[in-house]
């Protein structure tokens, strides 16, 4: 490969590696506490929510956003703005359907700890011992426990830097067409067949890890993805609006639809890009389609008490698995302290979406955010659960008590 053509891959590279997820730990949020002051005089959520999404819609940002606030009473509040669909007009709501990206590797957690919970394995067990003794695994990737693919810590690349990804990223820059097309079994089971672990360990955002993470535990089941999150989670919580097909859910036909924003780089901000079609490996990374009304009571399920084998799997997703100050890994979850807070959260972007997924488990308080647009700026729902952390915090004690 010609000097040429090598940087460009690397800049290529670079590109999509930061494709599909984010970080919100690195923004100023709410510095000197004037916002949470403010909500602890008015205790307005309404104008709260108002200020940080309208704007979003008024400049262009998103035709439309869907907000979900669950305070710690237990009640769930909803505000949407602007539009699901720019033809139709249609007005978007709690229950109106988006995909939700990464957001799936969050259901794909619950379910491996559920599965845990039951003994059918254990986060120490192997790749090797996890997949058919025919898989051809490198040495690295015969080590890889089922705890560091579901917390980003296995050395796993987001998706395997191969010419085929390089040239499918730039098609999508100009197209919007999914760059994950080519990833099927046979590619991704290849590429571990040759996988070399980094120097170091560190977490480091994998989506074919997730994929990987789905296929064992479709293996360890002898069941599909879509049996497993109906069985463990949809029908337990009575998610009605939540699933891998978005054509089975009843609310298709209402559902968001995506348009550019951020990306794709050479499509107009605003224009409709195409839906994305996942291959049965990248199912579980990235597949879901949900509502901000489905979300919040997903994410409130992680604030169960009881001593049930159910309560105990739902936590032990929230347990940071490798700490540090920011982009503390837990499974599926990511943990950042701000300002002494601690905020567990979930990104999703993909086609023309962005979703967020946020809980603060010391306020009991949650916050979903679903954009029908991709962009990075995606720290709504960090602003809102940090204005109400102050107040909430001792709202949740009194409430406890009771």
């Amino acid at each position: 490969m010609s000097s040429i053509l090598t940087r460009i891959f690397i800049t290529i590279s670079l590109i999509v590696s930061t494709t599909a997820c984010g970080t919100l730990s690195t923004i100023q949020l709410d510095a000197t506490g004037a916002e949470a002051e403010r909500y602890a005089r008015t205790q307005n959520l309404t104008a709260e929510v108002e200020e940080l999404a309208k704007p979003m819609v008024e400049n262009g940002h998103t035709p439309g956003i869907v907000i979900g606030v669950l305070t710690p009473d237990g009640t769930q509040h909803y505000f949407a703005y602007g539009v699901a669909d720019k033809t139709s007009g249609i007005t978007p709501d709690a229950d109106t359907l988006f995909p939700v990206g990464s957001l799936s590797k969050g259901f794909l957690g619950v379910m491996t700890a559920l599965m845990i919970e039951d003994g059918a394995f254990s986060w120490d067990d192997t790749l090797k011992e996890l997949l058919p003794e025919d898989t051809p695994l490198s040495d690295a990737a015969s080590k890889i426990t089922l705890r560091q693919l579901a917390t980003h810590t296995s050395g796993l690349p987001r998706q395997p830097m191969t010419f085929q990804t390089m040239t499918s990223f730039i098609k999508y820059l100009f197209t919007g067409e999914s760059f994950y097309q080519h990833l099927d079994d046979k590619y991704v089971l290849n590429f571990m067949s040759s996988f070399s672990a980094p120097a170091e360990i560190e977490p480091h955002y994998s989506n074919i890890g997730y994929g990987l993470l789905g296929y064992i535990l479709e293996l360890k089941s002898n069941k599909p993805l879509d049996l497993l999150l109906k069985e463990k989670i949809t029908a337990p919580l009575n998610l009605t609006q939540t699933g891998y097909e978005p054509s089975e859910i009843s609310g298709y036909s209402q559902r968001a639809r995506g348009y550019a924003g951020d990306h794709p780089k050479f499509i107009r901000r605003g224009t409709a890009v195409p839906d994305w079609d996942f291959t049965t490996i990248m199912k579980g990374s990235a597949a879901i389609h949900s509502t901000a009304r489905d979300l919040l009571s997903f994410a409130q399920a992680h604030l169960c008490n009881d001593e049930s084998a159910y309560c105990s799997a739902y936590l032990d997703t929230l347990k940071v698995r490798y700490p540090r100050e920011s982009k503390a890994a837990a499974i599926a979850w990511v943990e950042d302290n701000i300002n002494d807070h601690q905020i567990s959260y979930q990104v999703g972007v993909v086609a023309g979406y962005t979703s967020y997924l946020g809980l603060d488990v010391k306020s009991r308080t949650a916050v979903v955010v679903l954009q029908n647009s991709f962009n990075w700026g995606f720290d709504i729902g960090h602003r809102l659960l940090l204005r109400m952390a102050p107040t909430a915090e001792t709202q949740a004690i009194a409430y406890r008590t009771d």
